[in-house]
């Protein structure tokens, strides 16, 4: 399984497909849960579990469910979306900072009576 995430683009869509179950099947065995208890815990049909796991497509909704009934949700956390500065844009933030300090006090303390 190793040598497929290296070269996950490389896939096909069917490919990726059949991937996701693998992963789906793992999980499911490592956690110790039948297709059906894995099913009745996601709200799908022991069908559907077995469609994914067979490498045939399902909805994404489906899928959703599934992770949910597999606590791996956070396997979607690579979606999340950063926010990022153009190089324009951080350019003129840097030319915005003060490269130097006055020497100035605005401290009223210090200020002469003449």
């Amino acid at each position: 399984m190793t040598e497929k995430t290296n070269n996950i683009n490389q896939l096909s869509d069917k490919a990726v497909v059949a991937y996701l179950g693998d992963f789906i099947h793992q999980k499911r065995v490592n956690q110790d849960k039948s297709q059906s208890q894995l099913a009745e815990e996601a709200g799908v049909n022991r069908s559907t579990i077995s469609q994914i796991e067979n490498g045939e497509p399902i909805t994404l909704i489906s899928l959703i469910q599934i992770l949910r009934g597999l606590d791996s949700l956070e396997v979607l956390n690579s979606f999340e979306i950063k926010k990022q500065l153009s190089p324009i844009a951080l350019a003129k933030l840097e030319k915005k900072q003060r490269q130097r300090a006055s020497g100035k006090s605005t401290d009223s303390k210090n200020e002469s009576e003449w």
